[in-house]
């Protein structure tokens, strides 16, 4: 029986196409042909697979489109094995449930963006290309790749030239990211998304212009690997009323998940957001990639598949 929800829905595929090398585009509808709820730029959603895995991803259509969501997806051989089994599933008429959309990634309003995208990181700048044009605002993407035929929806792009530049890695190089921040005008809103080399050189570089806006990034993998090391913390749930012990080499998820086995999750490494927990008491050792370093210092937030407790208990807002 298919069902929909206030938080999910089932959706069936109608086209998958390939657009670059180990890159499908899917395209999926509402499985009774109702209207799909609506999303801004940046929004992904989290897609259910038959193995009971559940992986995140940007959409990258057209958001007053409310018949369909678009996703495109990178083949990972060295990944967790999500984008494996989609590759190999994926056919028109295949059945996911998935999450509705989230935005952890708006697009803030500026007078001029600068978008850097790197490989499959292209997908949720695209709707917010579109929408930066919509607005009337002054934009430039920089898009980088290994190859031509490894960059997803390059000639779609190219055609909006001259905002946009691509960089062929066996061509030319890497961007020439200080050239290209000092360029931007003052006030921009610099976006960027794609390998965390690139997202760590654009932030490092970011920091040596003072006359740009905000940076915004978002990363499909985390900076490093994750640390669980640490002496034991006591947890209290407020509002479920239990608590528990977090030993060294445990993780709070873990812990919350034999509680509270539907606490939303999706990386486990500490980029993506979706465990985002509010911190009722307690110092948090922060120790993912998702919160800025002022989110951090604030304290009221925290991710709970990587980051730990600075002192002997925690209390959140669960």
């Amino acid at each position: 029986m298919i069902t929909t929800t206030t938080e999910r829905l089932t959706v069936h595929t109608t086209s998958v196409r390939p657009v670059a090398d180990d890159v499908l585009e899917l395209t999926f509808t509402h499985a009774q042909g109702h209207e799909l709820p609506p999303w801004e730029p940046g929004a992904h959603i989290e897609l259910e697979l038959p193995s009971g895995l559940s992986r995140q991803y940007s959409l990258c259509g057209v958001p007053t489109n409310r018949t369909s969501y678009t996703v495109a997806v990178l083949r990972e051989e060295g990944g967790r094995g999500g984008s494996r089994e989609l590759h190999e599933i994926a056919c028109v008429g295949a059945e996911f449930g998935i999450n509705l959309p989230k935005n952890h990634f708006p697009l803030v309003p500026a007078d001029s963006y600068l978008f850097i995208g790197g490989g499959i990181g292209i997908t949720p700048l695209i709707p917010m290309i579109g929408e930066a044009r919509r607005r009337g605002a002054q934009w430039r993407l920089v898009y980088g790749g290994r190859t031509a035929t490894s960059m997803a929806y390059r000639d779609t792009l190219e055609s909006l030239s001259p905002q946009v530049e691509t960089w062929i890695e066996a061509d030319r190089g890497y961007p020439d990211l200080p050239s290209i921040l000092a360029a931007a005008p003052t006030g921009t809103a610099v976006y960027t998304c794609g390998p965390t080399a690139m997202i760590d050189a654009v932030t490092a570089e970011f920091r040596k212009h003072p006359h740009l806006g905000g940076l915004h990034f978002e990363r499909f993998t985390a900076s490093g690997p994750v640390d669980t090391g640490g002496d034991s913390f006591e947890v209290e749930l407020r509002r479920t009323g239990v608590t528990f012990t977090v030993p060294e080499g445990t993780t709070i998820l873990e812990e919350v998940h034999k509680v509270l086995p539907n606490h939303p999750s999706s990386c486990e490494e500490g980029y993506c957001g979706e465990c985002e927990t509010r911190v009722l008491d307690g110092e948090p050792d922060h120790r993912d990639d998702y919160l800025t370093e002022q989110e951090q210092e604030q304290g009221d937030m925290m991710m709970i598949c990587v980051s730990r407790c600075k002192g002997s208990c925690l209390v959140l807002d669960l």
